[in-house]
């Protein structure tokens, strides 16, 4: 019995353990909140709101955490560029957690306004999450031409395309924007994630 446990342990190194658990922990936390936590409307505040406010250090943390797993575990992907980019979004996805964007819009509660400026520190999260979409939105792109079969093929381009055209719905004001860039970005984490399961390695 030990022996089979461990040697079920041993076929899914941790790096690649690390990985597949990185998008659904990211997006089971971030919906756990949207869910949850009062005044949160995914149909006007960003996943990325939930780092401000009391309880902002759950999404802080979620995305620290979510991007150290994925720094740790690109190395499970086949091929060149897909590791890479998976470890720059994961290194972006820990940026933007630790650089929170400004609370407003009506959450937290007590935050109804817009905030007229940015902070740096809000700046900055809007620059880490334009690296970390880009590349994510990449490195779908590169995982559909490395995939064995059509099915998996199709479905790295539809993650890779619904990020890239949720972020560009939200960045151009449309409405629901926050919604389609939510969808996107889970989307994606999710793909990558599953690009890393054991058997995808051994089909390829």
């Amino acid at each position: 019995m030990t022996s089979a446990i461990a040697s079920r342990t041993a076929s899914v190194p941790l790096g690649r353990a690390a990985l597949m658990a990185a998008g659904p922990l990211w997006a089971t936390v971030s919906l756990a909140q949207v869910a949850t936590r009062d005044g949160f409307d995914l149909m006007r505040h960003p996943l990325s709101l939930l780092s401000t406010g009391s309880l902002g250090w759950l999404q802080i943390t979620n995305f620290v955490v979510a991007g150290l797993l994925m720094v740790a575990g690109a190395g499970a992907l086949d091929g060149t560029w897909a590791p890479r980019l998976t470890r720059v979004a994961g290194l972006g996805m820990i940026a933007a957690g630790l650089l929170v964007m400004d609370p407003g819009g009506g959450f937290p509660a007590d935050h109804p306004e817009v905030p007229a400026t940015m902070s740096r520190h809000a700046i900055g999260h809007m620059a880490a999450g334009t690296i970390t979409f880009a590349a994510l939105i990449a490195a779908c792109y590169v995982l559909a031409r490395r995939a064995p079969a059509r099915g998996s093929a199709a479905a790295a381009v539809i993650a890779g395309t619904a990020l890239l055209a949720g972020d560009l719905w939200a960045m151009s004001g449309g409405a629901a924007g926050t919604l389609t860039l939510a969808i996107g970005a889970i989307t994606a984490m999710l793909y990558v994630s599953w690009a890393a399961r054991p058997s995808a390695a051994r089909t390829r």
